[in-house]
């Protein structure tokens, strides 16, 4: 849960540094800086406008390093895999600066072996190291009610608690190192999952005559009902995406992490593959910028 105002104004304050300022880190930068944390953000194309956060006390650096060297937590909020190794583990990264005691807490969606892979560089250089991937979107993101899906030890969760409250409402301990990352795979793939299937059966009514309303309605009143169709109703009612404003190529990128963790470790996965061939031709028809509930679209055609 948020902190009330007496909890926050008692949560002791830290230096954080944060790698990705995007959709969703810029809304949890601003909710750092709103809490009374001393924030510095990296400078990146990649970034949102972050003139506001300046303003409000922020202050930025180009140099991953130099970031690194000067905080008490390092929050990576970027896109996936290759960028979290990039700015740890990369000539001249985060790594190379890193103090002892440092925590690190990449709230990316990440492969889980390369998380544990990460997070033992972490422990070598003296500090700790947290995976903490999010769950809902960047409207909560701006509200400080993500949920965060925490990977590594209690006492370190703990120590950064009134940190992460700033920008989560839900902050769960799923287990050692990597289990964070490993519940956001299953979390999407079931979330992703289903709204992949929403889409192939919306597309199918249509060849058979049935109205997208009478489809959302039957659905809603039965056991179609929930999440995914709420965030697929207004693209079937009215052509709006803004229910899920999550593109086809993140989706796909992480049913491919979520396959590939199927695959390591021997796991049944013959529906990720499906959705991620349905994903596929979504992209190959419009570009993976498109989001996802376009997917409707493409398997119109």
């Amino acid at each position: 849960m948020a902190l009330n105002e007496q909890e926050k104004a008692a949560a002791p304050k830290r230096r954080v540094g944060l790698v990705g300022v995007g959709l969703m880190g810029s809304g949890i930068a601003q909710n750092i800086v709103g809490h009374g944390h001393a924030l510095t953000v990296l400078e990146h194309p990649g970034n949102q406008p972050i003139d506001a956060l300046l303003a409000a006390g922020a202050t930025s650096t180009p140099d991953v390093a130099k970031l690194a060297a000067e905080v008490d937590v390092l929050i990576l909020c970027v896109t996936g895999t290759p960028q979290v190794e990039a700015v740890m583990l990369g000539e001249k990264g985060a790594l190379s600066a890193l103090r002892p005691g440092t925590v690190v807490v990449d709230c990316s969606t990440a492969v889980p072996e390369s998380t544990s892979r990460v997070a033992r560089a972490v422990e070598t250089r003296g500090g700790h190291f947290l995976d903490a991937p999010m769950t809902r979107t960047a409207k909560e993101a701006a509200e400080g009610r993500l949920n965060l899906l925490v990977g590594g030890d209690a006492e370190v969760l703990a120590s950064c608690l009134p940190l992460l409250r700033a920008f989560a409402e839900n902050v769960t301990h799923v287990g050692g190192i990597g289990a964070g990352h490993a519940m956001k795979l299953l979390h999407n793939f079931v979330s992703l999952g289903t709204v992949a299937l929403l889409c192939e059966a919306a597309a199918c009514a249509e060849r058979a005559g049935v109205k997208p309303e009478v489809f959302v309605d039957v659905l809603a009143k039965g056991g179609g009902n929930g999440v995914a169709l709420e965030r697929v109703k207004p693209k079937l009612l009215t052509g709006s995406t803004d229910s899920l404003k999550f593109s086809m190529a993140n989706a796909k990128k992480d049913l491919g992490y979520y396959n590939d963790m199927a695959e390591q470790s021997a796991a049944a996965h013959g529906i990720a593959q499906a959705v991620d061939a349905l994903l596929t031709r979504g992209v190959d028809t419009f570009g993976g910028d498109r989001m996802v509930l376009d997917l409707v679209e493409a398997l119109k055609r």
